[in-house]
């Protein structure tokens, strides 16, 4: 009885198989008949994008955010439809470290057959998947990344940069400590990140201050795993410095700030790198000076509130800038595959080199330069308010207006063609 019962619940008798072909093959024929898309493509032809970001180590807090902002995109999108009909299928995995980056980066494209990557906070990281995205002529989105060297010396045809490189961060934390009279005669002691971000930071920062009056007297290399900054307060101490300048990196400039409050030293402190959520984790009463970012939360603009206002909705807390920036970065490339109608890798470039606009939620719209792929866009300084005017916990940062000005050109402190190392 088992038998005949499973028999006919399964009806695999070679007649039946080729009904069921029959009607199968009919409608498809009838979809193409109709100029629609087959039953077959319609369910496996998802766009497949591969993502990478730091989930641990001292990016861990920072990547959190960023894979936040992108899912959120993704499921806007697909909700409204996808894009070209199509849904977005997004791989998002932790990148871990440089050469971890790269392995995945290639099983995305071999194994997975995604169409772009996108990600990445670590310079040395973006890197590695920068290289392998050239290999293989696949489109790199490197958002999170801001080390000179990737639009200089290292860049490439498939990697665009969405995020302000080091140049602009000093410049645009620059502008602020000029006003102050912080830097013109001034002598100054760095801490610096011994990766290749803190590298770049390091060279562009003691080339700003140098053409601006100040010394540098000191610049200690520090490992992207320590923790304890003990003997560098000591250090500082020492040498006495009228300013001290940080070129560190994610969570390292929380712990730095923190105990540095703690130390009770009352030397200005400024840097050229501070995420948002690093500063709020280093509280109210810990953090000073002067440093730049590339968004923040009260931007005023229709896009910014509406996106902060979903964000927050959605995950319980405000957004910070990595969650706006892998935002924004899945949506301009969206409007790329909108606007080609393709997800070909050589139309999608095409269409970024062209200088097109993407509205990034900012005053001003944004475009890729052609020649080196680096995002033109507004960036901020910000300091801190003065006590007792924080409203809660992560209000006590002090944004400064846009830079370059409304009038002004946004590629001003970014740097020239002429300076620049790239050749594509």
């Amino acid at each position: 009885m088992q038998t005949k019962n499973l028999s006919r619940a399964s009806d695999t008798t070679p007649s039946s198989h080729r009904r069921t072909m029959l009607k199968t093959g009919a409608l498809v024929a009838g979809s193409a008949a109709l100029g629609l898309p087959t039953l077959v493509h319609a369910q496996a032809e998802k766009i497949k994008i591969g993502h990478l970001t730091p989930l641990t180590g001292f990016l861990g807090a920072l990547g959190d955010y960023a894979v936040q902002g992108i899912k959120m995109a993704v499921e806007e999108v697909n909700a409204a439809g996808g894009v070209l009909g199509r849904q977005i299928d997004l791989i998002s995995e932790d990148s871990v470290n440089p050469q971890t980056a790269s392995s995945k980066a290639q099983r995305m494209i071999e194994r997975d057959k995604v169409a772009f990557l996108m990600g990445e906070i670590n310079s040395a990281s973006a890197l590695t998947i920068s290289q392998v995205a050239a290999r293989n002529k696949t489109m790199f989105m490197s958002i999170g990344a801001r080390s000179d060297a990737l639009r200089g010396k290292d860049c490439n045809r498939y990697t665009f940069h969405v995020d302000i490189p080091v140049t602009v961060m000093v410049n645009a934390a620059g502008e602020a400590l000029l006003r102050e009279g912080l830097v013109k005669g001034k002598r100054v002691y760095a801490l610096t990140s011994d990766y290749l971000f803190g590298h770049d930071l390091s060279r562009q920062a003691k080339r700003f201050f140098s053409a601006n009056g100040a010394t540098v007297i000191g610049d200690e290399l520090v490992p992207t795993d320590l923790t304890d900054f003990s003997s560098q307060m000591i250090k500082i101490r020492q040498a006495r410095p009228d300013l001290i300048a940080t070129n560190l990196g994610g969570n390292q400039v929380t712990n730095f700030v923190k105990q540095y409050a703690e130390f009770g030293l009352q030397i200005p402190v400024a840097g050229f790198n501070l995420n948002t959520a690093d500063a709020w984790a280093a509280g109210e009463g810990n953090l000073g000076g002067i440093w730049p970012t590339v968004w923040h939360h009260e931007l005023k603009t229709p896009g910014s509130q509406a996106f902060v206002e979903r964000f927050t909705k959605k995950y319980g807390r405000i957004p910070e800038n990595h969650a706006w920036i892998e935002y924004v970065s899945m949506m301009m490339l969206v409007q790329a595959i909108k606007e080609t109608q393709s997800t070909d890798t050589d139309k999608v470039i095409a269409y970024f080199e062209s200088e097109a606009q993407f509205d990034v939620l900012k005053a001003r719209k944004a475009y890729f330069r052609s020649w080196d792929h680096q995002l033109m866009q507004e960036a901020y300084p910000f300091t801190v308010k003065p006590k007792g005017q924080a409203r809660n916990k992560q209000d006590f940062l002090l944004f400064g207006e846009a830079v370059p000005g409304a009038n002004e050109s946004l590629e001003k402190l970014a740097p020239p063609r002429a300076e620049s190392a790239c050749k594509m």
